[in-house]
């Protein structure tokens, strides 16, 4: 254990905690919503500071971040816990096993072998993924600092949750994220558990900080899918800037929404062009090989990146411009 950071002390040894936008109120020898945050007579501990459930090397792609470093390997980790409950999670297996049992799952791995090991594979980042990065907050600072004095980069896959103060503490480490705008706020309450105005916020935090930011939706048929949905969240990101990738995900019956069909791909090229309308320039389709995949030029159309999975088959920006006519192509090239 861990003393957490981003807590007050309430009366009655209650604590507040102050790391995402949940603001659980946590009572003496209870866990917080996300399950791996505990009241110990009055100090709030983190559970899983270095108790990792997963180590794995990724490309880039995955993530998925397409105009960050494209065609590396990036070092990729996850402790048990989340702070949603999204039906259709997809590694529920880890998010919330924490919820079922009485104990807390994982390896423990000191910072510095997550550095060394990603060094030693030929990894360029880190990538904090699979579950909420900021469930393992403490953890990620700790190792975020370490990678950054290696040359390393540091990536997070998050739900956007995370409060200002937290965004304002990772932001000298963090310098790529992808963040999940999920649906409207109706989606978030009944399929996630928590609310859309914070997830906003903090894509508009990062994107005004400086930390190169994409974003992702998985198209849910029935649920987030309507040409409503899709034109607001569109017109939301181009105002914060057209230059923000979006990526439109294909969904697959999982966890507790086995019962929703999966997403064909007509809607994959609906909500694409649904984007492009509103004014994004680089809108990509996922989990289905073929859609959408290549960074094009916007101002000359010249194909820039051809990709095929999460395989990058060609990169033809020059620093960071199109070679064909000179754009700038915005990302980390």
């Amino acid at each position: 254990m861990k003393e957490a950071i981003f807590y007050e002390k309430l009366e009655g040894e209650d604590v507040r905690c102050g790391l995402c936008n949940q603001l659980c109120r946590i009572r003496p020898g209870k866990r917080g919503l996300c399950r791996v945050r505990e009241n110990r007579d009055g100090v709030l501990q983190t559970l899983v500071y270095g108790k990792l459930v997963a180590m794995h090397i990724d490309p880039i792609e995955k993530k998925p971040l397409y105009h960050f470093m494209p065609g590396h390997l990036s070092y990729s980790i996850a402790t048990a816990g989340c702070n949603f409950r999204c039906l259709h999670c997809q590694n529920a297996d880890i998010s919330q096993i924490s919820a079922q049992k009485d104990f807390i799952p994982g390896e423990t791995v000191e910072p510095e072998r997550v550095v060394a090991e990603a060094l030693a594979a030929g990894c360029k980042s880190v990538a904090y993924t699979y579950t909420e990065p900021t469930i393992f907050f403490e953890y990620a600072l700790d190792v975020s600092r370490l990678a950054e004095e290696r040359g390393l980069k540091n990536v997070f896959v998050s739900n956007g949750y995370m409060t200002e103060e937290a965004t304002r503490t990772i932001e000298p480490y963090l310098d790529a994220i992808n963040i999940d705008l999920k649906g409207d706020d109706d989606f978030y309450k009944k399929v996630c558990g928590a609310r859309l105005d914070p997830v906003k916020r903090t894509i508009q935090l990062m994107w005004s900080l400086g930390i190169w930011v994409e974003v992702t939706t998985l198209l849910i048929p029935g649920y987030n899918d309507s040409d409503q949905q899709l034109r607001e969240a569109a017109e939301f990101l181009a105002g914060v800037s057209p230059d923000m990738p979006w990526h439109v995900t294909a969904f697959y019956p999982t966890y507790k929404l086995k019962d929703a069909p999966p997403t064909p791909a007509r809607t994959i090229r609906r909500a694409a062009e649904i984007g492009r309308d509103a004014g994004i320039k680089y809108v990509y389709g996922g989990n289905i090989p073929g859609e959408d995949e290549d960074t094009s030029c916007p101002a000359c159309g010249e194909t820039l990146v051809e990709r095929f999975g999460f395989r990058v088959a060609r990169n033809g920006v020059v620093e960071g411009k199109c070679p064909n006519c000179g754009q700038e192509v915005a990302g980390v090239w």
